[in-house]
This record gives C-alpha cells, structure tokens and sequence, in this order.
C-alpha cells in the first residue's frame, strides 16, 4: 500500500487546495487531474502590499475571462477568492512577523505574490473536454521579489527572437512549455527576459508585457489573441494620464522597437522596469543610450504611488 508522505523539501508555508487550507509541502492531487496530464487550466498572479491585494478586480476579471475561455465554470465567488487570498497572504504576514521579531529584524518583507491556480479536474486521459467536472482549486503565496535597486538603476538586458507560441496567448493557461522555451533562450544568454515578434511586428517577452517609449508616448500592442493583457495595461494607461504621458495601442514594428527612446518591461512582480541592452546594443540615442530613461523614471514614481494608496 502507498502512503502519503510530506515532502520536507518544501516549504510549510499555507496553501489552499480544494478547500482546504494545509501546509504546501503536503498539498497532493490526482495524477489524473486534466492539470497535470494536459495544462488544461488556468492561472493568476497578483501581488499584495503591506497586507493589502493590489489590483484586485481586475485579476478577477482576467481570471474569469480565461475560465470562460477554457469552458470551466468559476468555483468561487469574487468574495470567495478574496477571502482565500487574504487568509494565505495574513497566515504568511504572521509568521514572517514571528520569525523577524525573534531573530531581531525591525522590517521583514511582507510583500507576496498569490499564485492562483484552477484545472478542468480529475477524469480518465481523454483529450475531449469531460462536462461537469468538479475544478480543482489550488492558491499559494510566496515572496514578491522584485528587481534589484541595480537593476533600477542600470536596466537590464534582454535578447530578441521570433514568438514560435500558439495563437491563444491571451488565455493565462498553465500550458507554459513555450514560455519556458522563450525564457531559456534569454537564460542561456545571460539575458533577462527574451522579447519576441510576430513576423516584423512586436508580440510580448516570456514572462512580460512590452512597451516601446517614443518621445513622450507609451506605445504597446493591442489587446488581442496574440498577446496576454497585462493588468498593467489599464494601469499604465491611468498612471500616464495622470503624469502627461501620451499612451496608444498599436501595432509595432520591429524597427520601431529598435529605435525606441526606452524600452519598458512590466509584469506582477517586475511592476515596471527599463530595458537598456537589447542583442547586445545600447536602447536609445545620445547620452541617454544603455541608461534607464526619463519616461521610465516617471512611471516607476506613479507606479510606487499607486502601491501606496491601494484602497
């Protein structure tokens, strides 16, 4: 007979799968589950501040658009998730707090990210998609790392290549074997992140939405299928109103990309961030070429506002 086992390779930290609430390292599915044999689900990601879920709804909204996207029924309740969220996101502030206070830190970092995760569910291999299948639910919450302060300072680099991916990028499946292939091509090049196009027009990074700065215009390509919509899209759009930037959604070439003013990365946890090599080449003109630019630097402010006045 075959028992279950925790695995002390993992962290103890609190997750919730199905609804319950246990510790990570003795979290356990089905083999069988659609998750496992096919990705055939769905994720989120979302970042908490001090406590606090930063950008919220619109997370809920990308989730639910995925689901219906996937045919799958959404097993909670706005209110349900955040309930869940908040639960994982305090149990793990708690015990940060605890660990600090005993070891004499004055500010531990209570910054997270909540991994949210639904599968079609449990049935025999079968690539048709089963109806009525009860979804399986898993939430966990880890620590938000964000860029080095010499990352900000410097930028960083990135490499170029063509988006060899499916034509349904906007669903936030957990089929992620291209973005893995995407980001490896930028690892093995001791780059970080790997900006890719469709033909000659600009797509998205592995991990990351990508904005081309022109004079003092935020310009990225449109919400369609091609691309995962960002929650940084609506965001941006608002921070550079409110700091007179110019903002547009277009189609961008790859010569566009080439001769940017700034190049910009955005995702959860990389909130936004200046791309200042790209192949081996300087971003930009001038003095500016291979530094982090006015337009990100204007950004990056309102961005760290918005964190400060999360409702």
């Amino acid at each position: 007979m075959t028992t279950m086992t925790t695995d002390t390779t993992l962290p103890d930290t609190l997750c919730y799968l199905n609804g319950d609430y246990t510790a990570l390292q003795d979290a356990k599915i089905s083999v069988l589950d659609r998750g496992f044999i096919f990705g055939d689900g769905v994720y989120e990601v979302l970042p908490a501040y001090a406590g606090k879920l930063f950008r919220f709804d619109q997370h809920m909204a990308r989730l639910d658009r995925s689901l219906a996207e996937l045919r799958i029924a959404n097993p909670l309740t706005t209110a349900e998730w955040h309930d869940v969220a908040m639960q994982l996101v305090a149990a793990r502030a708690h015990k940060i707090s605890a660990t600090a206070l005993k070891e004499g830190q004055k500010e531990p970092n209570l910054d997270q990210i909540i991994y949210i995760q639904v599968s079609r569910g449990v049935a025999m291999r079968d690539h048709v998609m089963p109806p009525d299948l009860k979804p399986t639910v898993f939430v966990m919450v880890n620590a938000m790392k964000l860029p080095t302060p010499a990352q900000r300072a410097q930028g960083v680099a990135c490499v170029s290549a063509d988006d060899f991916r499916w034509d349904k990028a906007h669903i936030k499946s957990t089929s992620l074997l291209g973005a893995v292939f995407s980001r490896q091509i930028s690892f093995d090049a001791g780059a970080l992140e790997t900006i890719m196009f469709r033909g000659d027009h600009l797509s998205e990074a592995a991990a990351s939405n990508v904005w081309v700065v022109q004079g003092s215009k935020l310009l990225g390509v449109p919400k369609d299928n091609l691309v995962l919509e960002g929650i940084r899209y609506g965001l941006f759009e608002e921070l550079c109103a409110s700091v007179g930037l110019g903002f547009e959604l277009r189609r961008i070439t790859r010569a566009e990309v080439l001769a940017a003013d700034e190049l910009l990365l955005s995702s959860a946890t990389k909130e936004v961030l200046p791309v200042t090599m790209l192949d081996g080449r300087p971003v930009g003109a001038g003095q500016h070429a291979g530094l982090p630019g006015p337009v990100y630097a204007k950004l990056y402010a309102a961005y760290q506002q918005a964190k400060a006045h999360i409702a």
